[in-house]
């Protein structure tokens, strides 16, 4: 198994909000960090509300043009119809007509119980199909890992076809409520998000030549990922992972953690613990067999490393596990 192929498997992808905005200029909305976190205050509470879910924001414009912003991202980007996004969980971002647009809270014009938001000052008109991804909070260390601040596809992009396929099929399924209707949004969901990295990887832009995607596809260190993944419950050692890359284990360990950004077994004990916290989610494996499933003889000895990296024990994750909807 390539290990983009067992990211995807292994993210919670727990859910998704569909919307379509209806703007007319002048317009502009904004949606805090804390909107894609879900910590979010509640309009009727001055106390923020943690939520076991996390969002990221994806979008296709159909008509007319904008301008997105995103923190971090010093310059605001224009988008014209046909164009795509993807945000990574926590993204602040803006859209609206001009960069110079005032710009309203997106909690405050969105209508309770409607899938359509309607703002602005009835000029030109923008429509963008838009929503969030719900990630299982175990999700955002491998998310941050693969995704760039802002996924960015063209409507001239080759990639862009299948996007706008699955994201027609997305708003068609979401308009009517019919039998199976909340499996199949899940299904088109997971499609989405899939085809927004093939995309993203299909570019060739700069956020593929660096962090985890630019360590997936080196030529070396790419092996020793990939070994890991394909065999998650092996007893790699640095020093196997490193014969496995044909490199010596001082040159392996300093390359792997200058493109990971942690040491080999500081990953494999993370990935570890995230393909758990899926097998636990799932709730059909006992104990001892998630622990051997991801490299562990015993299980004092998973539950100690689970809890040092979750920060609660496996039994009490399984209790609490936040259900999937």
């Amino acid at each position: 198994m390539d290990p983009i192929t067992d990211l995807f498997q292994t993210m919670q992808i727990v859910g998704v909000v569909h919307a379509r905005l209806e703007a007319t200029a002048p317009w502009g909305l904004k949606s805090d960090a804390e909107v894609a976190d879900g910590t979010a205050k509640n309009k009727h509470s001055a106390e923020s509300e943690p939520s076991p879910f996390h969002f990221a924001h994806f979008g296709m414009l159909s008509r007319g043009n904008c301008w997105l912003s995103v923190e971090g991202i010093p310059e605001p980007i224009p988008l014209a119809g046909g164009d795509c996004f993807l945000l990574a969980p926590g993204r602040a971002y803006t859209l609206r007509d001009n960069p110079r647009t005032r710009l309203r809270s997106l909690c405050e014009v969105a209508p309770r119980g409607s899938q359509v938001i309607e703002y602005g000052g009835g000029g030109a008109p923008t429509t963008i199909i838009s929503g969030w991804f719900r990630f299982g909070a175990t999700s955002v260390k491998p998310l941050t890992r693969l995704l760039p601040p802002l996924i960015l596809i063209k409507a001239d992009q080759a990639q862009s076809l299948a996007l706008h396929t699955t994201l027609n099929m997305l708003a068609s399924e979401t308009a009517v409520s019919a039998p199976g209707s909340e499996l199949v949004v899940n299904r088109l969901a997971d499609m989405l998000f899939i085809h927004s990295i093939r995309a993203h990887i299909g570019s060739q832009s700069e956020g593929c030549k660096s962090g985890l995607l630019r360590a997936i596809f080196d030529l070396q260190i790419g092996v020793a990922l990939k070994s890991m993944h394909e065999k998650v419950d092996h007893p790699w050692t640095v020093e196997s992972l490193a014969a496995a890359c044909g490199m010596s284990r001082s040159a392996f360990a300093v390359r792997f953690k200058e493109l990971v950004g942690e040491t080999p077994l500081e990953y494999l004990t993370s990935w570890r613990m995230q393909k758990a916290t899926a097998l636990l989610h799932k709730g059909d494996k006992k104990l001892f067999e998630v622990a051997k499933s991801v490299g562990y003889d015993s299980d004092a000895a998973f539950s100690k490393a689970f809890k040092r990296m979750v920060g609660v024990a496996p039994r009490q994750y399984r209790r609490s596990a936040p259900v999937s909807s």
